[in-house]
């Protein structure tokens, strides 16, 4: 119970002790006053630009891939090296391809033999055969139907008999039986010759695809460079087994490359063609390569844990020191003014898509306080945004420190950014 009335009695002492002295405060007429510094806005020459990375592409290149499953018979190129259009890069093992080849011109040349049999009216022993089947039946039904005619004459001068009129009609109707069947055997054989001419044809057709494709597979054994160009990738060795599509070289004019430059989703919009870029590549930290921007990005996609433009540039690469698919970091020269009003980007804040300032002002006791202030910005570079309208270039902002800065805030300024002041005096 006495330690519930001691810790009550604490509290009701500091409780009594912040009210004495706000009214102390208050009646002094002193407030906390926050230590701060603050810089005055200089006129400067800006250059805005925009950094990434990217990545190096060939512009035209030539990618060879096997066209078939088999080994690579010898490899005659070099990785790295110039070649000349026509030149030998490698060469495939095309044995099997070529036995194929053979196959199926013999069997071209058997279908082409059908072919021009089924057109001719089919195979000319088998047609001469039905043919004469049927005219022989035929004859044969011609003379026992004039037999007939011949016996009735005789039956009516009683020199021949009814018995022998019978035999010859049934000789006839069998006769007749035999015409019909060959006649029909002769349309079914019509039928299938017709049938055989669309069927090898079909058949001729195939197999001078087939040859086509095998000989063009037996001519790619020699993989040649198809313009000269530098040979980037040559990922073979003899002796490798290689399957249908799997990639056997690359190449390109290198001369002039491509990057394809990884641009923050922010900085889309100040993109524009024909913009200066320049290109650096930590293995030659000396050397820089000038280009353009060619395609500006029509979409953002991912790219790690970023939302990117692919922005592509053109490069000039004559000393070919750039090589395909290396990364290399890429600035673009995007806008420049010259002796506008500067901020330093520390003391720029946002909100809700605005950007402000606190500005230092001084009462009529001059006391300083600090009051928001919205700007109109320009362009920006590393350290400095080019102020449009909003402020004046007599006036003080504040820069960020250990305070938490507020509209209407009580400070005291310690001191300048004396740094900054020196760096653009002097044109840095």
């Amino acid at each position: 119970m006495d330690q519930r009335k001691l810790r009550n009695r604490i509290l009701l002492f500091l409780v009594v002790a912040g009210i004495v002295a706000y009214v102390l405060v208050r009646l002094s007429g002193r407030e906390p006053v926050a230590k701060i510094a603050a810089v005055m806005p200089v006129r400067d020459n800006l250059v805005s630009s925009i950094s990434s990375n990217g990545k190096v592409e060939p512009i035209s290149p030539f990618v060879m891939r096997a066209p078939l499953d088999t080994f690579v018979e010898k490899v005659t190129g070099v990785e790295g090296q110039q070649v000349k259009k026509g030149q030998l890069l490698l060469e495939l093992n095309v044995r099997d391809a070529r036995a194929q080849l053979d196959d199926a011109e013999a069997r071209l040349l058997r279908a082409r033999d059908e072919l021009r049999a089924a057109q001719s009216g089919g195979k000319p022993d088998e047609a001469a055969r039905i043919a004469g089947d049927l005219a022989k039946a035929q004859g044969d039904r011609d003379r026992l139907l004039r037999n007939h005619d011949a016996l009735e004459r005789l039956i009516a001068k009683q020199a021949a008999t009814r018995d022998e009129l019978a035999a010859n009609d049934l000789s006839s109707s069998n006769a007749q039986a035999e015409v019909k069947r060959l006649s029909a055997a002769k349309q079914e054989f019509e039928r299938g010759v017709k049938l055989d001419a669309g069927r090898t044809s079909l058949q001729v057709q195939q197999v001078q695809g087939e040859i086509a494709s095998l000989r063009a597979k037996v001519a790619s054994a020699r993989i040649t460079a198809p313009t000269d160009g530098t040979l980037y990738a040559l990922p073979v060795k003899t002796g490798d087994y290689v399957k249908t599509g799997d990639l056997l070289a690359e190449m390109a004019d290198l001369h002039r490359v491509r990057v394809r430059a990884f641009i923050d989703e922010p900085e889309l919009g100040g993109l524009v063609p024909n913009e200066p870029v320049k290109i650096t590549w930590d293995a030659l930290p000396n050397r820089v390569w000038t280009g353009r921007t060619e395609v500006i990005p029509k979409q953002v996609v991912p790219h790690g844990t970023r939302s990117v433009g692919e922005l592509l540039c053109a490069v000039d690469n004559q000393k070919l020191e750039l090589l395909p698919n290396i990364n290399v970091d890429v600035k673009i020269h995007s806008n420049e003014r010259t002796n506008v009003l500067t901020v330093p980007r520390a003391a720029v804040d946002a909100e809700s898509g605005h950007r402000y300032v606190f500005v230092v002002t001084k009462n009529a006791l001059g006391k300083s306080r600090l009051s928001r202030r919205e700007l109109q910005l320009g362009i920006a570079d590393s350290t400095n945004f080019e102020v449009v309208s909003g402020l004046q270039e007599n006036e003080m902002v504040a820069l960020p420190g250990d305070a938490v800065l507020h509209d209407g805030m009580a400070v005291k300024i310690v001191n300048t950014d004396s740094a900054y002041v020196r760096g653009h005096s002097d044109g840095r």
